[in-house]
């Protein structure tokens, strides 16, 4: 029996439940963390959460613990490899991109000393707080998010969109939407 009220999108089952309770919106500052939630907010492009998140440790395994060091220097058989595995989303476009925003993502850190530096810097190093009542005022998009995804889009990211960029913030805590009534609003 659930007794925490919890927004509405997590109510699906415990794999979500246990997202939204212990990450969805928990300020993560980490650079590893940071590319693990870019790498799969970007196979989540046209494709549901939750599709990805039940296919999380997968992803896990198959991009190295999501080691962008490594997934910088795939090789092309590794990435053959990975259109054929059947635990991930076998998409070749994305498979790519995850390579080549691994390649942006060091480029970034190089400027920045980290990729958490830079993309934080986009809320002014503070999570940002929506306060919404009800899903129903949980924006897909932000004039942050539109910023954000031109940025990474210039620096070579792909997949990247603003929808997929503020469900990245969403994950990652940089904004806090959950919902007036959730019990982790104030965690």
């Amino acid at each position: 029996m659930n007794l925490k009220n919890r927004c509405a999108w997590c109510e699906k089952d415990d794999l979500y439940r246990n997202y939204h309770d212990t990450e969805w919106g928990v300020p993560v500052y980490n650079d590893q963390k940071i590319f693990e939630f870019l790498i799969l907010e970007t196979f989540q492009a046209g494709l549901s959460w939750y599709t990805v998140l039940a296919k999380r440790e997968n992803f896990r395994n198959a991009f190295d613990n999501f080691d962008y060091k490594k997934v910088a220097d795939y090789s092309e058989a590794k990435i053959e490899a990975l259109k054929q595995d059947a635990g991930i989303i076998r998409n070749g476009l994305k498979i790519k991109a995850a390579v080549t925003n691994a390649i942006a993502f060091m480029e970034v850190q190089k400027e920045f000393g980290t990729f958490s530096n830079y993309i934080w810097g986009f809320v002014n190093h503070q999570p940002q707080d929506n306060k919404p009542k009800t899903k129903k005022e949980v924006p897909a998009t932000s004039e942050i998010s539109d910023a954000l995804s031109k940025d990474l889009k210039k620096r070579g990211f792909k997949f990247v969109g603003s929808t997929v960029v503020y469900a990245h913030m969403q994950a990652t805590g940089m904004v806090n939407d959950h919902v007036e009534d959730c019990w982790t609003r104030n965690q």
